[in-house]
């Protein structure tokens, strides 16, 4: 029996080396014990293999084993992808990750396709694990925060979090580049990060005693959540599956959740119950409306599926993906830029000043939003760090292109009769090409090969004016084209 002592909980390094000696010694899986330093004593027997000063070479033949090996049978390749699998899927909780790493990679030995078959059980619990340790970077990305320690210029930030799995030295960069003017630091059971402005230092775990349990913002914060809590978007179930209740202990405003959950709830039967209703039209069944066939994917499906999308680099950054929301068959879709600051933080489209701005003009036009499905042309929040503040940056063409996936797919699944484009980055997303906005607002563009789009200004460029008599008119206008909106939904409602 082997025994193999790797150094840390995530000590990839440490296992690619040894595995590689295994495998070209013709160790089998059965024959080897992979233990962490700590976890027992004398782990290593005089039959034991130690890692040696070897190392993987992160191409696509990290395993070739040449030069050591007289043998040209002995040399052998594993693909990129398994690498990028295996540095993700180590850092589980599972003790028996690094066994369930080198089972498959004594697979792939003989069978180098074996990565492209998802349904493999190996590669699918491998795929799986990594697909959890990568949730659980996003909800560290979404639920740490930090409380000040002292007072500026010497002020410092704590925060207390506790991981499922072994993410704190992944998710430690995103906090690095976000909040790359303060010196913090992230404690948890494990290991802590701290930051102190130059490098990010590793250390060892502590008791959620070292955390403070508050600090001088700590009402100011609550006062902001709960001015920006909307009942009217509150759906519970969703919001619990996002942000399980296991986080709410270490959150500010956690304090406030059931209350204004309880409130919203007794404001909606309080609506409900005071409603007129008024006989549903029938429907005139000499014009239908023409649906295409249902796809395969729906909503939900999307929404989970997008929530791991590496198309391009924008995630790294990002605090989460931020989907569509609405009803899943809207007869209108409409479509923004991206998310900014507070739909990133929020993880809902149109939650902030510009959500603001149209809910406000949507009402005007005699447009309800509820019942319009209202999604991004980019699903990540790209930005420029300025001190603290985050601003807002276009997302350039590739970008668009490589999240357009996501716009075909969810417009496929709600299949809407009409899209509105919002901005220059939404136009080029809908219509497949640079469109100019003022010469393509004000009527609706048939197509051929999808439902009528209106192209018009994104709400967000109304907020960016320099002085109110451009905001007036250039508000006017936008509610103009809204109107037209309201003018398709009348005549689908009619039909």
């Amino acid at each position: 029996m082997h025994r193999i002592r790797l150094d840390s909980e995530t000590d990839f390094d440490g296992w690619r080396k040894a595995a590689r000696e295994l495998v070209l010694a013709d160790v089998a899986p059965a024959d080897i014990t992979w233990s962490v330093a700590g976890d027992e004593p004398e782990l290593f027997d005089a039959a034991g293999l130690a890692p040696d000063a070897g190392a993987f070479a992160e191409t696509a033949a990290p395993f070739s084993h040449a030069a050591q090996s007289p043998s040209p049978a002995r040399t052998f390749n594993v693909p990129a992808r398994f690498i990028e699998l295996a540095q993700t899927a180590i850092l589980h909780r599972d003790p028996q990750r690094f066994a369930y790493l080198y089972q498959l990679l004594w697979r792939l030995r003989a069978n180098p396709e074996l990565m492209q078959v998802a349904t493999d059980p190996d590669v699918a619990r491998l795929s799986a694990m990594a697909k959890a340790v990568r949730r659980d970077e996003h909800k560290m990305h979404a639920f740490v925060r930090f409380r000040e320690i002292g007072r500026e210029p010497k002020s410092r930030y704590v925060a207390w979090f506790e991981p499922e799995h072994h993410i704190v030295e992944l998710a430690a960069p995103f906090f690095a580049r976000r909040f790359a003017d303060m010196e913090w630091s992230i404690l948890t059971p494990d290991v802590c990060a701290h930051w102190d402005g130059h490098a990010i230092a590793i250390t060892p775990g502590v008791t959620k005693a070292m955390a403070p349990s508050e600090d001088r913002l700590e009402q100011t914060w609550r006062t902001y959540y709960a001015s920006i809590f909307n009942p009217a978007r509150l759906k519970t179930k969703a919001m619990q599956a996002e942000m399980p209740k296991k986080y709410w202990r270490n959150l500010p405003e956690a304090a406030l959740i059931r209350p204004l959950i309880e409130h919203a709830e007794r404001q909606a039967h309080a609506m409900v119950a005071a409603e007129a209703t008024e006989p549903k039209k029938p429907q005139r069944q000499e014009q239908p409306m023409k649906r295409a066939k249902p796809k395969a994917d729906t909503l939900a499906n999307l929404r989970e599926e997008a929530k791991d999308c590496r198309a391009c680099d924008l995630w790294k950054d990002a605090t989460q993906t931020v989907f569509g929301e609405g009803p899943p068959h809207a007869t209108v879709m409409l479509v923004g830029e991206q998310p900014g600051d507070k739909e990133d933080l929020a993880g809902k489209p149109f939650v902030g000043p510009a959500g603001q701005m149209l809910d406000r003009a949507l009402a005007e036009a005699g447009v309800d939003r509820d019942k319009t499905y209202v999604t991004n042309a980019v699903k990540h929040f790209k930005f420029v760090p300025r001190g603290k503040i985050r601003l807002h940056q276009k997302p350039n063409t590739p970008e668009i292109k490589a999240c357009r996936q996501w716009y075909e797919r969810e417009l496929a699944a709600v299949q809407p009769l009409l899209v509105v484009a919002m901005g220059a980055t939404a136009a080029q997303s809908v219509l497949g090409k640079t469109t100019p906005i003022n010469a393509n607002r004000g009527h609706l563009i048939d197509r051929d090969d999808g439902p009528q789009v209106l192209v018009t200004v994104h709400p967000s460029y109304l907020l960016r004016l320099p002085d109110a008599e451009a905001r007036q008119r250039e508000y006017a206008r936008f509610v103009d084209d809204l109107k037209l909106v309201a003018a398709h939904l009348n005549k689908a409602d009619a039909a």
